[in-house]
């Protein structure tokens, strides 16, 4: 089957829909708990002797059937089987799967992670605080992601992991997946990639070569903004030096089976429901956006009013050839055309004149709604240094090139003819604000 068709069915066919009173979509298995037809029945499944979800926090069919059509949708032309594990949300499961690697070996001393100092600040604030700060685990942040030298510089054998976003949020910058994935593959270390921004329907970094993949499930793939979900996806037999056989062979599963029972940070049957609903249109979502958002970084780089425009799609950026590599609308190659890029929704400009440019464009907005939100078929706006980044000092805000001019743009499924019109019509306020 094709990408749209593992989106629109995901692993729910005939024989699912006719235990389900004949329903041609998944039913919400709203119920906490299994009824079992007996006591042996209820210890083979609690014992993983015979199939049974059993409680919520343990599994649920809904939140099965949102968790096997992203990983089929993440390993689409792979050759392999991914597994993932859903999650209450984004930062849940990075959290989730980054304790799982550094857990405890006593064949490594000191611990570190290497990971770019350029990421969403809620990432920047986590690894911060939750494993520097109270595990004391050495960070080691990477400044130019395309510089593969100081990766290689980064990664030793007391890596726990290396983590990049590609691309990151909020200056879009990307990073070389397959040639990362053979750095940390020689120092037998796992690649982890958050792929929010792009999503399986741009790019699977799973097939380039990474270990693991995590999503904030409530950005691209859940569009409508009705629901908070996040996802880890593995390949099997993770590159990783951890004792633990089940930890490598099925990393996602393991987390499933272990620390998210433990810990009971579950996604509700209801919010999967919602991102299964949303995720049967990623494909061709991602290629409106991506076209509106292309139009609208060419606009926005040649108006006067503007200083700096950050979007992977602009010639002029370094990142733009590995963006034109990886960064692949799924399927594309089968219409009339050929392949086509799409270099995602989101961006960030600088205003000449500053921090009052800066705002008096974000208010001058009439389309884009000023929210911290992204992915959307809603465009939003927000100023990442009072916002996403706002915990940060001012020296961390220096060290992931977080200025307090920076506008962060998500574009989302408006009419494009609007949306330009919107931005050009803010940015003519913010030329009579200098004037």
């Amino acid at each position: 089957m094709r990408f749209d068709t593992i989106a629109v069915r995901g692993g729910y066919g005939e024989p699912s829909a006719l235990a389900n009173e004949g329903a041609i979509c998944e039913p919400a298995y709203l119920s906490p708990a299994q009824h079992f037809a007996s006591s042996e029945h209820m210890r083979q499944a609690l014992s993983g002797e015979a199939d049974g979800w059993v409680y919520t926090r343990i599994d649920n069919p809904t939140v099965r059937q949102l968790e096997t059509t992203i990983a089929a949708l993440e390993a689409y032309g792979g050759g392999f089987t991914a597994t993932a594990t859903v999650f209450s949300s984004g930062m849940a499961a990075l959290f989730m799967a980054a304790t799982a690697l550094v857990a405890d070996d006593p064949a490594r001393t000191k611990a570190n992670i290497v990971l770019p100092a350029a990421c969403y600040g809620g990432s920047f604030m986590l690894f911060r605080e939750r494993f520097q700060q109270d595990r004391g685990i050495e960070l080691r942040w990477i400044q130019d992601t395309l510089d593969l030298g100081e990766w290689e510089r980064a990664v030793d054998g007391n890596t726990r992991f290396a983590l990049c976003e590609v691309p990151c949020n909020p200056l879009l910058r990307m990073t070389d997946i397959p040639a990362l994935a053979r750095i940390t593959a020689a120092q037998g270390v796992p690649l982890m990639v958050d792929a929010t921004l792009s999503s399986p329907a741009v790019m699977r970094p799973l097939v380039l070569g990474a270990d693991i993949v995590v999503h904030s499930v409530s950005k691209s793939m859940s569009a409508s903004g009705l629901s908070i979900a996040g996802a880890v996806v593995s390949r099997p037999g993770i590159c990783c030096p951890h004792p633990r056989q089940e930890m490598r062979g099925d990393f996602a599963g393991f987390l499933k089976r272990g620390p998210q029972r433990d810990t009971g940070v579950i996604l509700s049957p209801f919010n999967a429901l919602q991102s299964l609903a949303d995720l049967r249109s990623l494909r061709s979502r991602m290629q409106i956006m991506g076209r509106s958002a292309k139009r609208l970084a060419e606009v926005l780089a040649a108006h006067p009013a503007v200083a700096e425009t950050f979007y992977p799609g602009l010639p002029g950026m370094p990142d733009h050839e590995i963006a034109r590599r990886d960064m692949v609308l799924v399927d594309s190659d089968l219409e009339p055309g050929g392949q086509e890029n799409c270099f995602g929704y989101l961006m960030s400009v600088r205003m000449r004149g500053g921090i009052p440019a800066a705002r008096a464009f974000l208010d001058g907005l009439q389309i884009f709604w000023r929210a911290n939100d992204l992915g959307r078929i809603k465009s939003t706006a927000t100023i990442p240094s009072i916002s996403t980044h706002s915990q940060l000092s001012e020296a961390e805000k220096k060290l992931g090139g977080i200025p307090g001019d920076l506008v962060r743009l998500s574009v989302g499924c408006e009419h494009e003819d609007d949306i330009v019109a919107d931005a050009v019509q803010a940015l003519d306020r913010v030329r009579k604000v200098a004037a």
